[in-house]
């Protein structure tokens, strides 16, 4: 396709992902917090993409959740196709100039879009923005982001907001898994013609996602049972 990046080819011909973060054992037991490991796969359940935190031990157990992270996305080969990186920045919601963004590299060195988040006080609201820093997309989350609420879906809308485009679902897998680990599985659909650039940027907002409201909720509610156990 025109305005492919190297190692996108397939990315641009899917309508739909599923991202299945890989559970880490010595993380489940011990609560020391190790880098994040997620598949991507289609909707065969073929993996086409993995993904990999590259960020040091001091800084993942020192921030948690709030850490700044690089993440590497890479094909069947191993060849990074697309790179992540987020800034430390003060995970306040109060405060516009906390507000947490994603650079999205496609291929690495050359920005594809970010991921920015716009100040709200209650719903989760994002901007997909392409590289010359456009809003494209716009992501409008719920209330609610407990795993108790079951499925919990942000959908994604043209800049006009009215437009429906598409869709982030994080996945409720189960009471026994959501109890014992935090590991997060998310679905996520969109226009089969979208832009591939902005596909990889919409990829890229999952991850942030993840980091913004899950990773400390089940952390959470993993310690609190520890503890009443």
């Amino acid at each position: 396709p025109a305005n492919c990046p190297k190692g996108l080819e397939y990315l641009a011909q899917v309508d739909q992902l599923l991202i299945k973060q890989k559970v880490e054992a010595l993380e489940a037991f011990t609560g020391f917090e190790t880098n994040n490991k997620y598949e991507i796969l289609n909707s065969l359940g073929q993996r086409i993409y993995h993904a990999v935190e590259d960020t040091c031990c001091c800084t993942r157990n020192c921030c948690g959740s709030s850490r700044p992270f690089d993440m590497k996305i890479l094909n069947n080969q191993n060849q990074e196709v697309i790179h992540l990186s987020r800034p430390l920045r003060c995970s306040s919601c109060w405060c516009p100039c906390c507000l947490q963004k994603v650079t999205v590299e496609a291929p690495p060195g050359k920005v594809a879009g970010y991921v920015c988040q716009s100040w709200s006080l209650c719903k989760p609201r994002m901007r997909i923005e392409n590289a010359e820093e456009e809003t494209v997309l716009r992501i409008k989350g719920p209330c609610c982001q407990l795993n108790i609420c079951g499925d919990i879906e942000f959908d994604v809308y043209a800049p006009d907001e009215e437009t429906y485009v598409g869709r982030v679902t994080k996945q409720w897998s189960g009471l026994g898994k959501e109890l014992f680990t935090d590991a997060d599985n998310f679905g996520i659909s969109f226009p089969l013609d979208l832009d591939v650039n902005v596909k990889a940027t919409l990829l890229g907002a999952v991850f942030l996602l993840d980091f913004m409201f899950f990773e400390n909720n089940t952390k959470k509610d993993d310690k609190m049972k520890h503890d009443h156990h």
